[in-house]
């Protein structure tokens, strides 16, 4: 069976819908699909549920496209996996992307209370069991395409072999071109990218640390910055240092913040999803920023 889906388009957003009310994150996805941005990647750690969000979300936009970024394979079995697949595909043709993740050890042990298993061989396994899955709903005219979440050369190379592609969260221009030599042409690259709409460097640094804080904590996103030639002295208790900062946030004007997204695409990126971080501190993305970066515009 093919897909109906392509390509994912050449950029989309990523962002949280959790500081919306329902008719806002209406509001807001009608908004980007208006703006010309082609997906809206949707997280899950502990807020609402992504997949009826997104099925409320398409009954009310036309075109935009429907990601999430990722789903926790630890919240969910396989079995359910495939349902949840298959009935996307049917509704949404063309426009939803499953995309999958293990999350982090500290949010599938002591949060969900799951045995945390090595990453590849338990994501592996999980794809071969979606593959096999018994779904006796109806079924979808064309597949739906999964992602998964690969920062590090084992798990890229299982999406090259085993999913339509990759969607690494966390990183550089210079990780998008490792992560390309390792996929080859064909698969999707969908890089995430954090962007602050602040030019002043303390300013923008500061809100930078404030929203990266949670996510270097976490040994598989550290493990893959070691990897790509930071040192444990970029990792200090008190902040990140500002090389890796600067290398994770884009900051600065319009022209400064559209660069580092070329950036991914002369990487080999297919796709980059942005996240725009408020400079207010509140929760929610910045609408200025993606209103400047917009395709439309």
């Amino acid at each position: 069976m093919s897909e109906a889906l392509e390509h994912p388009g050449r950029l989309g957003v990523w962002s949280s819908v959790d500081s919306f009310s329902s008719t806002e994150a209406v509001e807001f996805a009608q908004q980007i699909e208006t703006w010309g941005y082609s997906t809206l990647w949707i997280p899950e750690a502990v807020g609402r549920d992504p997949f009826p969000m997104i099925g409320f979300l398409a009954a009310q936009t036309e075109k935009l496209i429907f990601a999430t970024g990722i789903a926790n394979i630890y919240a969910r079995d396989a079995i359910l996996a495939k349902a949840i697949k298959q009935t996307c595909a049917e509704m949404l043709p063309g426009r939803f992307i499953l995309g999958l993740g293990v999350s982090h050890p500290h949010l599938v042990s002591r949060l969900r209370g799951h045995e945390w298993l090595p990453p590849v061989k338990k994501m592996r396994e999980y794809l071969e069991a979606i593959e096999a899955g018994l779904y006796m709903g109806p079924a979808p005219e064309h597949e739906a395409p999964i992602v998964i979440a690969a920062l590090r050369p084992r798990m890229l190379k299982l999406a090259k072999e085993a999913a339509r592609g990759a969607h690494p969260y966390l990183v550089t221009p210079e990780h998008t071109r490792r992560a390309r030599e390792i996929l080859g042409e064909g698969p999707w690259l969908c890089p995430e990218q954090k962007v602050i709409l602040e030019s002043d460097a303390a300013t923008a640094r500061r809100i930078a640390r404030e929203n990266l804080k949670v996510y270097l904590r976490a040994p598989n996103y550290k493990n893959s910055l070691l990897e790509l030639g930071f040192s444990e002295a970029d990792f200090a208790e008190s902040e990140a240092s500002d090389g890796l900062v600067d290398a994770l946030v884009a900051w600065g004007d319009e022209d400064a913040l559209r660069a580092r997204v070329q950036e991914h695409w002369d990487a080999g990126a297919d796709h980059v999803c942005i996240q725009a971080f408020r400079t207010d501190g509140k929760q929610g993305p910045d609408m200025k920023a993606l209103k400047l970066l917009a395709p439309a515009s």
